[in-house]
Formats: C-alpha cells, structure tokens, sequence
C-alpha cells in the first residue's frame, strides 16, 4: 500500500520564489495527511511555459538553485518536482525526485512536441533514459506530459523494468473535450502496460492558455479510481496497493477543493469555467484589479461582462455604453438592464460630439465620395480611444469584445472595437457565445431577454444588422470550423453541402484578415486551433485554398 499525493497547482511563470514556496506548503499538507509520494505538475519550479525566460542563463540557474534550496527541506516524503536542468549547454524539461534531503535522480522528457502551442525543440535538448526509482518496496517511473501519450515511448521501458506506477507529470493546456482525450491515452498506457499511473496536471491560466488541471489516477485495468476538480487547486490523495495490482483498498480523497466526488462537467459549463480561470489569472498574475468593457447591448459585451464579473467580482467590473446617432433607445436600455442585473459600475459617454468633429475634419478631405464603412469605422475608433483614456487613467484593464466568428472573417475594426488589453471570448464563435450566455443565465439571470433575442447589429449605419455583411451564423460557423480547426480546401467544404458562393466568400474573408488577426490582443484558447499560437499562417501570401 502507498499513498501518494497529486499537487495540481496554478503556478506563475517567472515566479520561481513564490513557486517555490506553493509546492514546499503542498508538501508539508502531504505530510499532516500521510502522504509518501507527492507530484508536482510540469516545470513547476519555473512555471509553464517560460518561452524565451530559457535563453537568459540567470533565469535557468535561479531555477536550479530553487529545486537543491527544496531538496533540503524535504526528509521522509519523495517529491517529484518539475524543473528546467541544464547539463554542460544543453537544457532539458526535468523532473527531479526529491528524497530525505537529496536529489535522488533526475529525468530528461524524451518526447519533446513541437506542434500547435508546443515549441519545445526551440529550447530543450531530448532526454534518452527512461528512469526508474525504487523507495522501499515501491518500484516507480517517472515521466513528463507527451511522454506517456506514445505506444513506443518511455513508459513502454519503465514497465518492462519493472515499474509498478508511472508518475506522469503535465502542463496540458485545455480545449473543449481535451479531458477525454487524456482520460483516453491513460487508460491505454495502464492497460498495455499494465501499471497504474498517476497524471498530475497543471491549473490556472497563462496568456492565452489555460489549464484546467484533471488530474487523475488510473489503476492497471484502465479504471479510473480518482479525478482532481477542474481549473481549481486541489491536493487529489489516492491509497493505492501496487504489491500485487490488486484493487484500491481505501477510498481516494481530495482536500482543499469543494467537491467530494469525480467530477465531469457539461461541455458548455466547462468552457464557462476556462474562460473565467483564464481572465481571472490573466488579470491578476498581470497586476490588474478591474477592467472595462465597452457594452453595446448586444450579446457579446454582456457575455463577456458576465464572464468578468464571475472572475473578478462585480465591483472590479466598469461597464460603458457610448451611443452615437446609430444606436437605439433600446440598446441603452438593455446595456443599464446588463449592468444593473451584474451590479457593476456603469458609466454612459455619447460619442456624437467628437464624431462630428471628425466628420467636419475630414469633409474637406474625403470631398464628394460617399459615405462608406471609414465613417462605420470611425465611431469604433472614438470609442476605443474612450476605453484606452479611462484605461490610462484608471489602470482598468480592457477587455475585448470580440468573437472568433467576427475575428476569423475581420469583422471587427482595428484600432476599435479590437483596441484592449486582453480579447477574452476570442476563441469562441458567435455560435458558441448564445450557449454560453444561456448556460450563465441558468445559474442566475443576468442577461436580458430582448440582448438574447435580438439579431445582431453593429448599429454603425441605419438599420444594420451582421447578415448584411456575413452569411447567417449558424453557416458561417460550420464552414469555419471546417476551413480553420480541419483545414479542409475549397473543394472538401462545397462536397459537404455549402453554397459554392458562400464557402468562396468566407475563404476570402479568413485569408485576407490576417493581418488585423496579428495586431490583436492575446485572448484565451478553448478550441483545438486557436488564432496566434495554434495557427501561423503568412500575412503576405498568395496561395489559394
């Protein structure tokens, strides 16, 4: 029988002394319960991902320094610890196996990913042996995050050198149905390798990805005996009896956290919870105490004060609705009915003035053309300029209202309502955004009716609504997901059903757009292929799909 303890923590990159202290506090928790084994998530000693942190020296050696200043506070625990260890030039994504005061062993990761948000091979030289350790009559393998998801890879080793359990240790960045994804690969290890395996994740956000933690312990049947909470911090104790493989012989327990039971979330409560986790660490870690939004009664600015709202609490929320001589009686109406429901600050600045002004500025100069989209533009200029000011003034963060349906075809102005700090629903289509808003009015209604049931408008000219420029949503989304998250061509879309005119026109859209997609803010990712780090497509580029 061992006892082993999962430390899923939200730590901070760059943070190596406060990083240093969450897992020694773990540590001495897993002492008051018990605990023999303790495992810390993916380079925890300097957060994940440090990025270019790895090219200044200093930085690496501070690490290192941090992990041996560990080592001599832990005694009768074994700590596996996540750590950047550099050896002659070369710097390797470690684990280090922390014992009775010493650095027993370190492990190399072996399979380095370098795809998606992954860019490992820039800064990390490949591990080559597959360690083992033996702590009384525990025999263990340790390995880190891509290393457990390959047939072939190092657990393959460990359990036919006798490992009885495999510490898997992460910083798995979350996207819808990821967990599954896991949850999948774990039971496939066990059970072809016939091990238990413990996998501790990451939890927390960190620029545009979040984590949303999971962790779990899988025996060797490929049954799962525990899971931590999702995007919370959480101390996930298992007993586990590895003599003989046979059964769990107590139950699991999980400390520190609300829920007392494996959870799994609705899809849809689940991508709620990773924005929330997102903006609040993105707001925090980065020394911000409120934002602003700019809120137009429509359906996006009222998720996304919702979101803040939830995350931050309500009075570090400011929400401003600014008219101009489009905007309806209506919008207002709804705008003070969000704010009032959420109850934030709400704050009312007419931009008709200094449009006017602009208009007459530039009369002399545009002379007899027509009025066109520069002057739609404008008003999403003035207002950005309006948050930017209160911003500079106040120290408000602002967050960006727009969604990736909008962001993917350039439906959106840049210098406008694209202008901010952090761009929080991003990476969510409109589609998305409605299931969104009813999933948080289910807890409480906070979003008003009419904002649920209008079609959306811009309200930048008389009676405009998003369809005069973009398909319907529903389709416009679908063809999308298929041109960006698939990367399917032209030809592969139309073979599915859509309108040749239709998939010719959004392709268009996506290819041109690319530009104002690399002068946005950062914005938090959920699906499997996020705009930035997940999908570098040339700005300059002549190819056609």
């Amino acid at each position: 029988m061992v006892r082993i303890g999962l430390a899923q923590i939200n730590t901070t990159v760059g943070d190596i002394k406060g990083n240093f202290q969450k897992i020694l506090d773990y540590i001495l928790k897993d002492k008051k319960y018990g605990v023999e084994i303790i495992s810390f998530p993916e380079l925890a000693i300097t957060g994940y991902p440090p990025e270019d942190l790895l090219l200044k020296p200093k930085f690496v050696e501070e690490n290192i320094k941090m992990l041996e200043k560990l080592a001599i506070e832990i005694n009768n625990i074994v700590a596996v610890v996540g750590f950047v260890n550099r050896k002659n030039k070369n710097l390797y994504n470690a684990a280090a196996v922390l014992y009775k005061k010493k650095i027993i062993g370190i492990y190399h990761k072996i399979l380095l990913p370098n795809y998606g948000v992954f860019d490992e091979k820039r800064y990390f030289t490949q591990g080559d042996e597959p360690t083992i350790f033996k702590i009384d009559e525990v025999i263990f393998g340790v390995n880190i995050c891509e290393d457990i998801w390959h047939k072939t890879g190092p657990t393959k080793t460990q359990a036919s050198r006798g490992a009885q359990l495999i510490i898997n240790i992460n910083g798995s960045p979350y996207h819808t149905g990821k967990w599954k994804e896991r949850e999948t690969v774990i039971r496939n290890a066990s059970i072809e390798n016939n091990v238990w395996i413990s996998y501790t994740n990451l939890v927390g956000g960190q620029d545009e990805l979040v984590f949303d933690g999971q962790s779990m312990v899988m025996n060797n049947k490929g049954i799962l005996i525990a899971k931590a909470d999702a995007f919370k911090e959480c101390l996930l104790i298992t007993d586990i009896e590895i003599e003989n493989n046979s059964e769990v012989k107590s139950n699991s327990r999980k400390y520190f956290i609300d829920k007392k039971k494996l959870n799994f979330f609705d899809p849809i409560e689940e991508i709620y919870m990773a924005l929330v986790t997102g903006l609040k660490d993105y707001v925090h870690k980065n020394g911000f105490k409120k934002v602003v939004i700019g809120l137009s009664g429509g359906i996006d600015s009222s998720l996304v004060a919702a979101i803040a709202s939830d995350a931050l609490g309500k009075e570090n929320v400011v929400g401003v609705f600014m008219p101009s001589r489009y905007s309806s009686q209506e919008s207002q109406i709804d705008a003070a009915h969000l704010a009032k429901n959420l109850g934030i600050k709400f704050l009312t600045i007419p931009i008709e003035p200094i449009f006017k002004i602009y208009l007459l500025t530039l009369e002399h100069h545009f002379g007899e053309l027509e009025k066109d989209i520069t002057e739609e533009n404008l008003q999403a200029r003035i207002r950005g300029n309006i948050l930017m000011a209160l911003s500079n003034k106040f120290g408000w963060l602002v967050l960006t209202t727009g969604n990736k349906s909008e962001m993917s075809v350039g439906y959106a102005t840049l210098y406008g309502d694209m202008a901010g700090g952090f761009a929080v629903i991003k990476d969510v289509y409109k589609t998305m955004v409605y299931k969104l808003a009813d999933y948080r009015n289910s807890i409480n209604k906070v979003i008003p009716d009419r904002i649920m049931a209008k079609e959306p408008t811009a309200e930048l000219k008389p009676n405009q609504k998003d369809t005069d420029s973009l398909p319907p949503y529903e389709i416009l989304d679908s063809i999308l997901k298929e041109y960006i998250e698939k990367d399917r061509n032209f030809d592969e879309i139309v073979s599915m059903g859509f309108s040749k005119d239709i998939v010719r026109k959004v392709i268009k859209m996506v290819d041109r757009n690319e530009y104002k997609r690399r002068q946005s803010p950062p914005g938090i990712k959920i699906t499997p292929k996020a705009f930035g780090r997940d999908r570098r497509v040339p700005i300059t580029n002549k190819y056609q799909s």
